[in-house]
């Protein structure tokens, strides 16, 4: 069992275990032992968002990775994505990004991505976790073989340029008008910049950040402000991307809201026509909408379920050879151009879609009508409330009612000390009232 590491890296409270700057020390000295392999100089690439906390953060993780001999390239406020191709392009031996992703700048996280670009397997993170409880004196790097860091220029400009590359050839965005809420995160001067060069005419929400108020009533999980600024300036398409820009949202030209289900089932209609998929079939999690795997069947089309967590959609695109993949939450992933979810990249694959066809965004990213479904949470502060005999028993007569007319999904979040329970099926009323018996059982249980 990991201790530290969740579903994505480790997430925690900032200033408070496991997001202190003594342990992001210990990691830092860890994932530089884990992935030192040859005498050659060894090279770690790390980026953040906008979070007062990724000072502190990056600091303590920069003197970790010199102290064990690795040279550290700072990249600044950048996006998730980035991280993982630069890190590849920079032929690093290991990419980190400071973010808590969605979460409130009170919090704050470490993911990791190895040379390959990809997030670490739970293996290896175990091996870091073993390695940062051990006493490393013995291994750090004497005193003429310690790191170096430095600031590393013109990182946004190439991740702009390949983002832009992603777009088939000689497509442009003129006469497109886009807002693009970025979080106050770590896209705020990315994917406007972007988005601008390719032509369109860009508004923007989100740009200002202080380090306070990232994902605060803005991005992906908060898209009123969005929408109601397109419906005022009358623009074409919005774009909500998260604090570190690896997921998005899409609001269409009315400010209606839609899901990376609907970007999925867009991209995967679209990708098939033009005999892109590289199976019959995309990649998603357990909380996927049941309309999508309808949707997909009507088009001849697979849909294979994860747990939920981008990396393990990544984990089986990878061992069965998807390249389209994600999560209703808005994590997209493009594995021709990305090896983890992009949300500017996203975008810019379903605004292709929308020039190439010439409608409203309204028009091409509804693709099917979803099932109802329900999600509810419940907060605990400690033990297994799943373990508990009511509760699963409260699970099973849920399973039972809904039958085969839907599903029911009982999990642990593995980035907030919650209970998720989701319900779906064709008859609105009885998911709703199985959500909430199942909630009201759990919350006596952890009262």
């Amino acid at each position: 069992m990991r201790k530290f590491f969740g579903t994505d890296g480790i997430r925690g409270r900032a200033n408070v275990f496991p997001m202190t700057a003594e342990m992001a020390l210990k990691v830092g000295m860890a994932a530089g032992l884990a992935f030192q392999n040859g005498d050659h100089r060894h090279r770690v690439v790390i980026g953040k968002d906008t979070r007062l906390s990724g000072y502190m953060i990056e600091n303590a993780l920069v003197a970790g990775f010199t102290s064990v001999g690795m040279d550290v390239f700072l990249l600044g406020p950048m996006p998730t994505p980035s991280v993982a191709m630069l890190t590849r392009s920079l032929r690093a031996d290991l990419g980190v990004m400071i973010s808590a992703s969605h979460n409130p700048f009170h919090d704050n996280g470490i993911k990791f991505f190895g040379p390959d670009g990809f997030k670490l397997s739970d293996r290896i993170e175990q091996e870091i976790e073993e390695l940062a409880e051990s006493d490393m004196t013995a291994r750090l790097a004497g005193a003429s073989d310690l790191g170096r860091a430095r600031r590393i220029e013109g990182a946004q400009q190439r991740y702009v340029e390949f983002a832009k590359r992603t777009l088939p050839r000689a497509m442009r965005l003129d006469g497109l008008r886009v807002v693009v809420d970025c979080a106050n995160g770590a896209a705020y001067k990315v994917a406007p910049e972007a988005l601008w060069e390719l032509g369109a005419d860009v508004v923007t929400l989100g740009v200002t950040p202080d380090g306070y108020n990232i994902n605060k009533e803005c991005g992906s999980t908060s898209t009123d402000g969005l929408a109601r600024k397109v419906r005022e300036v009358r623009a074409d398409i919005g774009i909500a991307l998260d604090g570190d820009a690896d997921r998005v949202i899409i609001v269409d030209e009315n400010g209606a809201v839609i899901d990376g289900d609907q970007l999925m089932a867009v991209v995967a209609q679209s990708w098939q026509a033009h005999d892109r998929l590289s199976k019959p079939g995309i990649v998603a999690t357990v909380m996927s909408n049941l309309g999508l795997e309808r949707y997909l069947d009507s088009l001849g089309l697979s849909l294979a379920r994860t747990k939920v967590g981008d990396r393990y959609v990544v984990e089986h695109m990878r061992l069965e050879g998807y390249n389209v993949g994600g999560e209703q939450s808005g994590h997209i992933v493009l594995s021709d151009f990305a090896t983890t979810g992009d949300g500017l990249i996203a975008a810019l694959q379903v605004m292709a879609c929308v020039k190439e066809q010439g409608r409203s965004v309204s028009e091409v990213c509804r693709r099917f009508d979803p099932v109802p479904q329900l999600l509810k949470n419940v907060r605990y502060g400690s033990g297994a409330p799943l373990e508990q005999a009511d509760v699963k028993a409260a699970i099973e007569d849920g399973e039972h009612r809904l039958g085969n007319t839907g599903r029911l999904v009982i999990r642990a979040s593995g980035t907030e000390p919650l209970i998720r329970v989701m319900a779906e099926g064709d008859d609105a009323s009885l998911v709703n009232q199985v959500v909430n018996d199942i909630t009201d059982v759990v919350a006596k249980s952890v009262a």
